[in-house]
């Protein structure tokens, strides 16, 4: 798929990791269009299209999400299990992006439904390298 027609949901509290995984995404020329959410609820606002986000248009359905473990208001491995389990949106690939290097959130990942386990604390190289290719999980509509 072309990485210049998806939409990418990050999922993402942290100001300063969001900026980073712009910048790698960016520098990696993946050129979607990145949409970005703070917490796990506005995530699963967005995707059911509640409240904020009841516009299609203007909210579009991802093709991919990039989902933080660690979120306020819903965790995201209760959104990552939400998700999972609603035939509407298991469809999309969901990368969990984490500072979680623990074995449990990993194989909890795997379980649930995940396609990828990206550790943002593995230094910036194979964070690069990991997440710049990660368009390629992304599903066509």
């Amino acid at each position: 798929m072309d990485p210049s027609r998806l939409n990418i949901l990050i999922v993402e509290d942290n100001l300063a990791h969001q900026r980073i995984t712009e910048y790698v995404l960016k520098r990696n020329n993946v050129k979607a269009n990145l949409i970005v959410v703070r917490d796990g609820q506005e995530v699963l606002d967005y995707l059911y299209r509640k409240n904020a986000y009841s516009d299609s248009a203007a909210s579009p359905r991802p093709h991919l999400i990039l989902l933080d473990l660690n979120l306020p208001k819903r965790d995201g491995r209760e959104v990552l299990k939400v998700i999972m389990e609603d035939a509407s949106l298991k469809q999309i690939p969901v990368v969990i992006v984490s500072t979680s290097d623990r074995e449990e959130d990993i194989a909890y990942a795997f379980q649930t439904g995940a396609v990828a386990y990206i550790s943002k604390s593995s230094g910036f190289d194979k964070f690069n390298e990991q997440l710049g290719t990660v368009w390629k999980y992304a599903r066509a509509d």
